[in-house]
This record gives structure tokens, C-alpha cells and sequence, in this order.
């Protein structure tokens, strides 16, 4: 049985060896809790036959956990510098592979066919950096991986409007952006005192399962996305008075956006905070003849 790599010991020992230091343009943040990582990968429901991918894997900390869970795992690493500790830490592990990458520029498909072929139950399992946490999440989202879900830890304030439900203070467009595709849930909420450095907040791992079917069905999934922040621009005014300024030529088409309304059967005055996908669904295939260029 090997020595965990996330704890303080072992985290400051590797670092020394290898004199690494963070950086805060990367929003490096190392787990330092052996029990945290293996409740993280509870969460997953990986099985021998899962594959998993990770984005930031750091030193290898929570890489190794999923390495002892699923048949492969592929980590994305953008960080040069921590190429050779990865090599070192990972070495036990077969079932790795390390892609020196930026996530965001990635063809993570191209890499799923070539590293996971024949595996069909496959989780995105990571920390990931906090400054990029929803590009990441949206750029999975939209590249229609062939995932079952994702199991995240991020900021707090970022997993709470992930989550949000209609009415409440944080609700808004992310929510919707996020929901449409996947079922979200707060797996569990992490202190920051487990991180190293320690961050100025605290965490959350969130549970991201696919939908097999959005829960609303629209005539083009782009726009509605359009409305949505439209509807949020400015919290405290109307849908009518969002709409107006968040769409183009929108208060020139003043009466169109209240015909939309009322075809949806929405009050003008009501918050974009009050709204359930279903009804921004309703309403985007509404305004979709005047508004969709």
C-alpha cells in the first residue's frame, strides 16, 4: 500500500524535492486530506470499468485516488513544472495518463477515443482552479462529451448559483446554463483549512449528472442562453425593462418582447429570478422570430 500523497507530510515533502512553488495566476490549491479525496471519489460511483478525467491534477493528489477507483484515468495539466512530479507521484499507477494541456484549448473527444476506447461509463472528477471553473464547466457542457456527469469541487459561491432554484437570491443565468443539461447537486461542502496554501474560501464539491433529455425542449439552444442573461442583466428591474435592453433592437421592438410575454404567459413585471427553465423555454421560442440574427 502506497503512502497517500495528500497529506501535509508527504505535500510539503514532494515540494521541497522538486522546489516548486504555487501560482496564483494558475489558482493552485493542493488537497491535503486523504479522507476528503476518498469521500470526493465516493461521489463519482466509479466502478473498475469507469474511466476518469481530471482537470488540474497538481501533485497527483486526488489522481491517485481515482487511479485505485477506475480502469483509466486522464489528467489534464497545464503547468510544465509539474510534469516530472506527476511522473514521479503517479509511477505506482498504470492506469494515468497525464496530457500536457490547457483544458480549454483541448479536443478532449479526440482524447477520450484515444485513451478510454471500449470504456462507456466515464466521470469528469477534479479540483478545479477556481479562476476558470465555469469556461471549464461550460466548455465540457457544450462539447457533448460521452460522460455520465461530473463530480467538482469549486468555490462555494460558484457550487450555491450552480445549484440555485427559482426565487432565490442566487439564481440566474449560470444556474439555467448549467441545469439544462445536468441534474446539480451540492455533494459537500469542504472548509479551506484542507488546502495548501489555504484559500480565502471555503469549497464545494458539486454532482453534475446528465440529463437523457433536457427538461425543456427549445427551438435553438443557443438563444435561449441569450435570453436568460438578457433576463438577468440587472437584477432588480423587470423581464420586460431586461429584455428591452438586453436584446438587440429590443426597445424598438418593445411590443414584440410583450407579445412574446403574454405567449408564454409571463407578467412583464415579474423578476428573471422568478422564472423556471421551463418558462424561459417557453418564452425564448416566443421572442425566436423577431430576435434570433
Amino acid at each position: 500500500m502506497y503512502k497517500d500523497i495528500a497529506t501535509p507530510i508527504r505535500t510539503q515533502e514532494i515540494l521541497k524535492k522538486y522546489g516548486f512553488s504555487f501560482k496564483k495566476s494558475l489558482g493552485q490549491n493542493f488537497l491535503i486530506d486523504p479522507n476528503i479525496l476518498r469521500n470526493i471519489v465516493s461521489h463519482a460511483n466509479l466502478t473498475e470499468n469507469s474511466g476518469a478525467i481530471e482537470v488540474g491534477p497538481g501533485i497527483g493528489a486526488l489522481t491517485e485516488h481515482l487511479a485505485r477507483g477506475a480502469k483509466k484515468v486522464v489528467s489534464f495539466e497545464i503547468d510544465q513544472r509539474l510534469l516530472p512530479v506527476l511522473e514521479d507521484t503517479l509511477s505506482p499507477y498504470d492506469n494515468v495518463k497525464v496530457v500536457h494541456s490547457d483544458i480549454l484549448k483541448a479536443d478532449v473527444e479526440k482524447v477520450i477515443k484515444e485513451e478510454m476506447p471500449g470504456i462507456e461509463d466515464i466521470m469528469v472528477v477534479a479540483n478545479l482552479p477556481y479562476y476558470v471553473t465555469t469556461p471549464i464547466l461550460m466548455k465540457l457542457l457544450n462539447d457533448r462529451l460521452p460522460i455520465r456527469g461530473f463530480v467538482v469541487m469549486m468555490q462555494k459561491e460558484v457550487a450555491d448559483r450552480i445549484t440555485a432554484k427559482p426565487g432565490t437570491k442566487a439564481y440566474g443565468s449560470l444556474s439555467i446554463a448549467i441545469q439544462y443539461y445536468v441534474k446539480a447537486d451540492i455533494a459537500m461542502v469542504v472548509p479551506k483549512t484542507v488546502f495548501m496554501p489555504q484559500p480565502n474560501v471555503d469549497s464545494a464539491v458539486i454532482r453534475l449528472i446528465k440529463h437523457d433529455e433536457p427538461p425543456v425542449k427549445v427551438i435553438d439552444e443557443d438563444f435561449l442562453f441569450v435570453v436568460t442573461r438578457a433576463s438577468f442583466a440587472q437584477r432588480r428591474k423587470t423581464i420586460l425593462n431586461n429584455l428591452q435592453t438586453g436584446l438587440q433592437n429590443g426597445k424598438a421592438n418593445k411590443d414584440k418582447i410583450l407579445e412574446a410575454l403574454e405567449m408564454a404567459n409571463i407578467e412583464p413585471t415579474r423578476r428573471g429570478e422568478t422564472l423556471s427553465i421551463q418558462e424561459f423555454g417557453k418564452l425564448a421560442d416566443a421572442l425566436h422570430p423577431t430576435f434570433s440574427k
